[in-house]
């Protein structure tokens, strides 16, 4: 399962704060981007295959489909003068592009 920074957390708890409560944020990896394939994310309602995770008051859901790829993921969030928003760090990615969010398995 993925593990989830308190920055990360409490980025999502942000997020989704005022949204309905069956809300989370949701991650995904879909074909496309320079290395082959995408992380994807959007705040959204669980799908009933989802693996779900509660931290700290936050709510991640793992799309089934993409759950072997972003197991023993973190995922962070940054603040930086060059980058902010979500970061994942995949041990599974053999390769990764500049762009950080495309990758190959």
């Amino acid at each position: 399962m993925i593990q989830l920074t308190a920055n990360a957390a409490r980025r999502i708890r942000d997020l989704t704060s005022g949204q309905d409560p069956t809300q989370g944020l949701r991650l995904f990896i879909e074909k496309g981007g320079c290395a082959g394939l995408s992380y994807g994310m959007a705040v959204a309602p669980a799908e009933p295959t989802d693996q779900r995770l509660e931290q700290e008051g936050a709510r991640l859901f793992v799309a089934a489909d993409s759950a072997p790829l972003l197991d023993a993921c973190t995922l962070d969030y940054e603040e930086e003068l060059t980058h902010t928003g979500f970061k994942i760090v995949n041990p599974k990615a053999k390769q990764t592009c500049g762009c950080g969010t495309s990758f190959e398995a």
